[in-house]
C-alpha cells in the first residue's frame, strides 16, 4: 500500500498539500520504520471503504467518527438528493430555509427533558461548535477565563485551541494570540488520579474569573480514557458553587457512540452547554451548541447590535437535510443500543489481546475503543499492518501509541472478529 493508481495521487497530493501534512507523514515513517503513504479513498458503503486500485477496507475509523450510521446510508444519501433538488443554499440566519428550522427544532427537543427548553446555535465543525459555547459562555459570566484538561482535542480554530489540551505543540505557535487566561487541569484517568485533578479544578475556579470549565465525558483522542464515575458529578459541583459553566465536548461521544445517545447520559450530569458535530451529519459538515434557554439568552442582550455569531454556510440547507435523516436512523435503527451491544462484545474478543505483554491497555465505552501499546513505534507499525491486512485504524493519545476504534455503528459483528484475528497478527509481525 499504497497501490500503483493511489501512488500516483500520492506523489501529486505531494506537490500540492500543505507541506505540513507531507511531512508529518514522513516522521511517522522514520518513527515506525513502515511507510505512512495514504491509500486514496474511491469509494465507501457502510463499513467498507474502497480504494482508487479497487482494494477494499474495513473502516474502523468511521472518517473520524463523522460516518456513524456508515458510509452512504440510503437514506441520508436520499435525504441529500431532495435537498440538492430542491435548495441548495438560502440566506443564513437572515432568511433560513425550513430545513434548517427543522433541524434547530429536532436538536432543541433532542437533550434530556432537563436541559429543556433548550436553544441552538449551528455551524460546520466541531470547532465551530466550541466557538460558540465558549462565546456563550462569556456573555453568559461576564467573564473571560476557560478551564480545560490535559489530553483534551477540541479543535484547531483560535477560541478552542486556547484550550487545547491535547498538545503545547498545537498552541506554541499561535500562543502571542490566543486567550491567556486559559488553565489546564490533569483528566482524571483513574480513581486515583480524581483528588489530584479536582484539586487543580477547585484552585482554578477559586480565581473568579473563569467562564467555561471545557471537558469530554470521555477522553477521546486524548487515548480513549472514561474518567472514574464520580468525576463529572464533581466536576459539575463545582461549577454550580462557582458560577462557571459546565461545557461538555461530546464531538466524538454524541450520537450513539458510546452505547447512549450522548456520553453524558452514563453520568447522570445534565451541562449547561452541549457540542456537537462528526457523526450529526451522517457524513456531511454540520455541528451545533446546544444550551440550556437561560443560558443561551444571554445572546439577547446584544439584539439591537450587530450578528454576533453567524456564518454563511451555518444551517446549510443540505446538510441540515442530511442532519436530520441521520437522526431519524439512529433512532430507528437502534444504534446506540447497537454500539452497546456490540461494544461489549469487542471488548471481549479483545480480553485476550490485553494480555499480551506488549499492550498496556485495552479500554472502551460502546464503538469507542482504545487499544494501548508500549511503544509509539509498535502502535503506529501495527496500524501500517493492519492497513495491508485490509483495517484503516488511526492513532490516538498525543505519542500515538493508542490504536483508536470508532467504527460506523453498523459494522458487523464478523467484521470486528475478523479485526482482532488482524490485530493479533498484525502485533507479532511488527512486535
Amino acid at each position: 500500500m499504497p497501490g500503483p493508481v493511489a501512488q500516483a495521487w500520492v506523489e501529486e497530493l505531494a506537490r500540492a498539500e500543505c507541506p505540513a501534512l507531507t511531512m508529518r507523514r514522513a516522521r511517522r515513517h522514520e518513527t515506525s520504520g513502515a511507510s505512512h503513504d495514504p491509500i486514496v479513498w474511491a469509494e465507501a458503503r457502510g463499513a467498507n471503504v474502497q480504494d482508487v486500485d479497487g482494494n477494499v477496507f474495513v473502516d474502523l475509523s468511521a472518517g473520524f467518527g463523522a460516518a456513524s450510521v456508515g458510509h452512504a446510508h440510503p437514506h441520508v444519501v436520499a435525504a441529500v438528493q431532495r435537498q440538492s433538488a430542491r435548495l441548495l443554499h438560502a440566506l443564513g440566519d437572515l432568511q433560513p430555509a425550513d430545513v434548517k428550522v427543522a433541524l434547530l427544532t429536532r436538536l432543541a427537543g433532542i437533550v434530556p427533558a432537563a436541559m429543556q427548553p433548550a436553544r441552538v446555535i449551528l455551524g460546520l465543525s466541531g470547532s465551530d461548535a466550541l466557538e460558540a459555547a465558549l462565546k456563550t459562555a462569556v456573555l453568559h459570566t461576564g467573564r473571560s477565563g476557560v478551564l480545560a484538561f490535559e489530553g483534551g482535542y477540541h479543535g484547531l480554530a483560535y477560541g478552542p485551541l486556547a484550550a487545547c489540551g491535547f498538545s503545547a505543540e498545537f498552541r506554541q505557535p499561535f500562543s502571542a494570540q490566543l486567550n491567556p487566561e486559559v488553565a489546564f487541569a490533569p483528566y482524571p484517568h483513574t480513581a486515583d488520579a480524581l483528588a489530584h485533578s479536582l484539586s487543580v479544578v477547585r484552585s482554578a475556579l477559586a480565581s473568579g474569573n473563569v467562564a467555561a470549565v471545557l471537558v469530554e465525558p470521555m477522553l477521546g483522542r486524548g487515548g480513549i480514557y472514561i474518567p472514574p464515575p464520580e468525576f463529572l458529578p464533581e466536576l459539575h459541583g463545582l461549577c454550580r458553587s462557582h458560577g462557571a459553566l459546565l461545557v461538555l465536548d461530546e464531538i466524538m461521544t454524541g450520537f450513539a457512540r458510546t452505547g447512549r445517545m450522548f456520553g453524558f447520559e452514563h453520568s447522570g450530569v445534565l451541562p449547561d452547554l452541549v457540542c456537537l458535530g462528526k457523526g450529526l451529519g451522517g457524513g456531511m459538515p454540520v455541528s451545533a451548541c446546544v444550551g440550556r434557554a437561560e443560558v443561551m439568552a444571554a445572546w439577547a442582550s446584544n439584539a439591537a447590535g450587530p450578528a454576533l455569531h453567524t456564518g454563511t454556510f451555518f444551517g446549510h440547507p443540505v446538510s441540515a437535510a442530511a442532519a436530520l435523516a441521520t437522526l431519524e436512523v439512529l433512532e430507528r435503527e437502534q444504534l446506540a443500543e447497537r454500539a452497546r451491544v456490540l461494544g461489549a462484545q469487542l471488548l471481549d474478543a479483545l480480553a485476550p489481546i490485553a494480555e499480551r505483554p506488549d499492550v498496556k491497555a485495552v479500554r472502551g465505552r460502546g464503538l469507542l475503543v482504545g487499544i494501548e501499546l508500549a511503544s509509539p513505534r509498535h502502535a503506529l507499525a501495527c496500524m501500517r499492518a493492519l492497513l495491508e491486512r485490509g483495517y484503516i485504524t488511526v492513532p490516538a493519545a498525543p505519542d500515538a501509541r493508542v490504536i483508536s476504534l470508532t467504527p460506523p455503528l453498523c459494522i458487523s459483528f464478523e467484521q470486528l472478529t475478523n479485526f482482532v484475528s488482524a490485530l493479533s497478527e498484525s502485533l507479532m509481525v511488527t512486535a
